[in-house]
């Protein structure tokens, strides 16, 4: 998808927004940075600032509705015949391509979550939404009900996979690569876990 240059532009201006969230509170610490020095370092006004986000935590914590949205979109074109395990790697990898694009910001965000609990919390409600529509999308895709034990636990695991690969991949600082740890993690699960 080509995007206009206004698109472009606010695209740029929420990174900006997020990454100096980020840097501010990696150095000094959630309650000692305020939105206007969050808006001054990205040099925008306060007013921009939450036409972009409602709050100082979503912008350090990133877009999950945006990236539910991509990986819905991305699963509806995997065709039926693909088991649903790897129905659903397949539409993570667009996000998964970008958060490796994005390292740097990424390792930077992973950080500070862990350091900020109450942040870890914010994150983990977004994905939440999240699985919830991902179970959805695959009971439809398989044609069991929603309540179903079968897409709820491949959601389940799938969260838990891309979890792991994401701690693993902040722990190595980078080096190794996020889809390779994804992968690892998919093909684990897919194996049974043996002993």
């Amino acid at each position: 998808m080509v995007l206009g240059r206004r698109d472009r532009k606010k695209r740029q201006t929420r990174a900006a927004l997020a990454a100096a969230a980020l840097r501010l509170v990696a150095e000094r610490g959630l309650d000692q940075v305020t939105v206007e020095e969050i808006s001054d370092a990205a040099d925008v006004s306060a007013r921009t600032f939450f036409n972009y986000f409602s709050t100082k935590d979503e912008a350090l914590v990133g877009d999950s509705e945006s990236d539910r949205e991509r990986v819905l979109r991305a699963l509806a074109t995997v065709p039926p015949q693909v088991p649903a395990l790897q129905a659903l790697r397949l539409a993570l990898a667009e996000v998964v391509d970008e958060v490796q694009g994005e390292a740097e910001l990424w390792l930077l965000r992973m950080r500070v979550v862990m350091q900020h609990p109450v942040l870890l919390a914010r994150l983990l409600s977004g994905n939440a939404a999240t699985e919830q529509a991902l179970v959805a999308a695959l009971a439809a895709r398989t044609g069991l009900p929603p309540d179903d034990v079968y897409p709820v636990l491949v959601v389940a695991v799938t969260g838990a996979a891309l979890r792991t690969a994401m701690v693993r991949w902040a722990a190595s600082g980078g080096e190794r690569s996020l889809a390779e740890l994804v992968n690892e993690a998919f093909a684990a699960v897919a194996a049974g876990l043996p002993d």
